[in-house]
């Protein structure tokens, strides 16, 4: 993205002739695919946001139970998030989605990184509370993690 962003502005101040359809290519497909895509790598590594001030004050089990609670009620949405953009997808795929442009500038394709990468997130989520319920550790962003016993 930089790379293109970059190439644009050159071409712009050195040709006075920027390169067509740059705005649209990051606003629909870079910027998109950087939000969504990477949502289930950030949660195998702990990387979301995790406010835990009076959690951690709780014993070890009922951490796990409120974090696999947390987890169930994350996957119920993402899954109804995923639904929905799924059928949004394949209704943009079908009308072969554009946008208003210069020119003819197709957007379906982009319509398919928020299903991919919302049901990505759900399998993430799925695989995170099934280590805390089997191994009883929640872990956080801060690698702590405490031991059911």
């Amino acid at each position: 993205m930089m790379v293109h962003v970059g190439a644009d502005i050159f071409a712009k101040l050195v040709f006075n002739a920027p390169i067509i359809g740059t705005l649209e290519t990051v606003s629909y497909y870079y910027m998109v695919s950087i939000v969504f895509l990477p949502l289930a790598f950030v949660e195998l590594r702990n990387g979301h946001v995790f406010v835990d001030l009076i959690f951690r004050n709780f014993p070890v089990r009922a951490q796990v139970i409120i974090y696999v609670l947390g987890c169930l009620i994350s996957v119920s949405y993402y899954s109804l998030f995923c639904y929905q953009t799924f059928l949004d997808a394949l209704k943009a795929t079908s009308e072969q989605e554009t946008v208003m442009s210069n020119y003819l500038f197709y957007v379906w394709p982009s319509r398919w990184t928020l299903p991919i990468g919302s049901a990505t997130l759900v399998l993430a989520i799925l695989l995170n509370a099934s280590i805390a319920l089997v191994t009883g550790v929640v872990n956080d962003a801060g690698g702590e993690a405490e031991v059911l016993s």
